[in-house]
């Protein structure tokens, strides 16, 4: 059971003051996320991309770069790449170059996007959202596992048996699907026989079991092993030394984060009881103290068959210090919970 973290490296107003802290240093302060991270033992961190004020993360590749010579161990994702609006020989160069300076730690999660800003941004039309990231996805897993590439498609130019490079220390690089929980993109991870993050934001996680069940299915069908795949989530969530510490300190940002985002996409208000039902055992939110969110995590493994976890933290701007401390107590205290209790329990599910 792989524990990690993820970021948007958000730069929204001060939930107090109504300050906004510059992106130059909310990309430090993520430098320093990371180095921790690996520092506490947690094993993955995730750079989302996105290309809007109140996000930092433009350039992932280039912020988990900056981390890759500073940690040992922790393997360094995107969370994820719009490979929609991307172009795949430019991803995996870069990514490539990540697998160097980190020394086989790099991967990609490919998602179509949820935030639709880079389209307009690179000259692509909302029209092919789908149909560019199966093109795309397609040459970005030919160029992983060939130097030379031939191909044809329709909104890039075609390649004709052109060299690739840096090569990925690992071979092949790790490339991953991420899913907001539809069943065509899990059975395509499926079939590909490519790992799958679903984001698990809202709701009840349950209702993602079906659809990991269904991922399982396809991939046994095209002759993969389930076995062999890995099933992450992305869920919202924050730790702290006591479960209403980690609320009051979580909800003011978060509830700015959603309720801005609701209006641009016609949600309802974002309430403290909203906040509050999502921390429940079934509920998609992970914060509490470090017993707590281990509970929610481990319930996520067994009911689910989520095998790496990431915590996203913070969903809006919070102080630097918190978001240390939560990342300390997550690779400290919750991991080795979750860890022991998951080992046990698959221990008893093989005898």
């Amino acid at each position: 059971m792989e524990i990690g973290v993820t970021t948007f490296v958000e730069t929204t107003p001060d939930t107090n003051t109504g300050n906004v802290i510059s992106h130059a240093e909310r990309i430090r302060e993520v430098v320093e996320e990371i180095v921790l991270a690996d520092q506490v033992g947690l094993d993955v961190f995730g750079v989302g991309e996105h290309h809007r004020k109140d996000y930092a993360g433009s350039a992932p590749a280039v912020i988990l770069a900056a981390a890759a010579s500073q940690t040992n161990r922790i393997r360094l994702t995107s969370a994820v790449t719009v490979l929609s609006s991307d172009d795949p020989v430019r991803v995996f160069e870069e990514f490539s170059t990540v697998d160097a300076i980190s020394n086989g730690r790099a991967e990609i999660m490919a998602g179509r996007g949820s935030f639709i800003e880079s389209f307009p941004l690179f000259g692509y039309d909302l029209n092919d959202y789908n149909e560019l990231f199966d093109e795309k996805l397609d040459l970005l897993l030919k160029i992983r596992s060939s130097e030379f590439v031939n191909w044809n498609g329709k909104h890039r130019p075609s390649i004709e048996n052109r060299g690739i490079y840096p090569r990925p220390v690992q071979d092949p690089i790790p490339v991953w699907i991420a899913s907001g929980g539809t069943p065509e993109s899990v059975v395509r991870a499926g079939l590909l026989g490519l790992p799958l993050v679903l984001a698990i934001i809202g709701g009840s996680p349950l209702q993602f079991a079906p659809l990991v069940k269904l991922y399982h299915r396809a991939a046994k069908e095209s002759g993969h092993d389930p076995s062999k795949l890995t099933v992450a989530s992305h869920s919202h969530g924050f730790v702290a030394e006591t479960t209403d510490i980690a609320a009051d300190k979580f909800f003011p940002s978060t509830a700015q984060a959603m309720n801005m985002l609701g209006k641009e996409r016609g949600w309802g208000p974002y309430t403290r009881n909203t906040f509050d039902q999502a921390r429940s055992l079934e509920g998609a939110l992970y914060v509490g103290d470090a017993k707590t969110v281990a509970e929610k995590i481990i319930f996520l493994r067994k009911n689910v068959g989520i095998t790496r976890f990431m915590l996203h933290v913070p969903v809006g701007s919070m102080p630097h210090a918190d978001v240390m401390k939560a990342i300390e107590l997550l690779g400290t205290k919750v991991a080795p919970m979750v860890r022991e209790e998951v080992a046990k329990w698959e221990a008893s599910e093989q005898a």
